[in-house]
């Protein structure tokens, strides 16, 4: 086992010594029902590095993925920044002391990534004794998540991500689910969770519009059909299937079989986007999707109707927002308001049913990669910067505090036996009262 460079910095003695872990878990990117709500209680007002810091523990490698914790242990995966080794790190979650760190994959000919992004943005999930970790084309793998021995992996789902990859893995009854969105290949995946077999795969159908007629070649080689969201098993007319959105539509997937059930293309809407890394926010019967980079975004899909069949439009739209719109971070949703952020440090308050804008206001300094947090009463942002910006939610912006962090945020933390675990861009830390 190799083991990382690492700097713990304990907190004070009586601070530690009520360090307590209830067995709490954040299994997932975005926690538990993928949109970024925790049930926590008695969490800190203010974030930053000067008050609540238990531990802190500097992880080698570049990497955007979050954090997540389960049976007192965090989990993150890294990268060199080269990309050449994609490793795993298991931390214990009450000292932040590193208990394993394994490379498990070995890269000769790296992808181009794009410096913004990195070779290990996608977050890892853990279920029981196992976790699963993708590193998009490179890899996925399962391991045992006492030993840190590898179960199984597949290095075969290929596909080139142009600027590096970015959707997490999501798991459901016997299978893990992944998006594939490259320049080249488009599709998704269903593997048995126990053994890494093939379920199903199916490939994207959109027509991109981007083949140039001189070449009958993809436009940009290909760039605007990459994408980097999340997919996410919904619920509509009572029968469960997967909601996945890909670089020119969105989709819903026959869980069993793979079989795509209906297809919402953006153009025909009037939407010239590309590259979505939003994932999908649901509630009270609609869907909430940013469209992507360019001239994006953001769609509230009426869920009725969807599980019809075939190609929809226009009429599912409940509203749409054109400024403002997410490109990185994806939304919060509570009590009817949604929240969101962009690439320019705008954060803002929508009512979720009609999409009426309650307020707008620049925070945090630097534009939004994480996603907002509810949590204890309170809404968190947490800026690339490295501010953290505590509000309370309602129809008129009310700020509690601020706090700032000496290196920014890439990813959204995870909310644990009433602490946050935060991932840094070279540190991982848990901050409490």
């Amino acid at each position: 086992m190799r083991v990382s460079r690492l700097c713990v910095l304990f907190g004070a003695l009586l601070v530690s010594a009520t360090v307590a872990l209830a067995g709490g878990s954040w299994p997932q990117f975005r926690g538990p029902t993928l949109q970024g709500v925790a049930d926590d209680k008695n969490l800190p007002v203010v974030l930053d590095e000067k008050t609540g810091v238990v531990w802190k523990t500097a992880v080698h490698g570049k990497a955007w993925s979050s954090p997540v914790v389960a049976d007192g242990k965090v989990w993150v995966s890294t990268a060199t920044p080269d990309g050449k080794k994609l490793s795993i790190i298991r931390l214990d979650a009450a000292t932040g002391k590193v208990e394993l760190d394994e490379v498990l994959f070995e890269v000769v000919n790296p992808q181009f990534c794009h410096a913004f992004n990195s070779y290990a943005s996608p977050t890892p999930v853990i279920e029981g004794d196992r976790i699963y970790v993708t590193f998009g084309s490179p890899g996925t793998a399962c391991l045992d998540a006492k030993s840190g021995k590898k179960i199984w992996e597949r290095t075969d789902f290929v596909c080139n991500h142009f600027r590096g990859a970015g959707s997490s893995p999501i798991l459901w009854q016997d299978r893990i689910l992944l998006n594939y969105d490259g320049s080249d290949f488009q599709f998704v995946a269903a593997l048995n969770k126990v053994t890494g077999a093939t379920i199903w795969r199916t490939d994207r159908t959109a027509d991109y519009k981007d083949i140039d007629p001189k070449t009958s070649k993809p436009k940009a080689d290909g760039d605007f059909r990459k994408g980097f969201s999340t997919c996410r098993v919904v619920s509509m007319g009572g029968t469960e299937q997967l909601l996945s959105v890909g670089g020119k539509a969105a989709y819903g997937y026959d869980l069993a079989t793979g079989k795509e059930l209906w297809r919402m293309d953006f153009a025909p809407l009037g939407i010239e986007s590309h590259t979505p890394a939003f994932t999908p926010v649901v509630g009270d019967g609609l869907i909430y999707l940013a469209t992507g980079h360019g001239k994006g975004e953001l769609l509230a899909i009426k869920t009725d109707g969807l599980k019809a069949g075939g190609t929809t439009g226009e009429s599912q739209v409940a509203w749409r927002l054109k400024k403002n719109v997410p490109n990185r971070s994806s939304a919060l949703l509570h009590d009817g308001l949604l929240y969101i952020t962009d690439d320019s440090a705008i954060a803002s308050c929508l009512d979720a049913k009609t999409g009426q804008e309650y307020w707008k206001e620049r925070i945090g300094g630097k534009g939004f990669s994480a996603s907002p947090m509810f949590a204890d009463g309170r809404i968190y942002f947490f800026s690339e910067g490295g501010v953290v910006t505590t509000i309370e939610p309602g129809k008129t912006l009310k700020k509690l505090g601020e706090g700032e962090f000496a290196d920014g945020f890439m990813n959204s933390p995870a909310i644990v036996d009433n602490a946050f675990i935060l991932r840094t861009k070279t540190s991982v830390l848990r901050v409490q009262k």
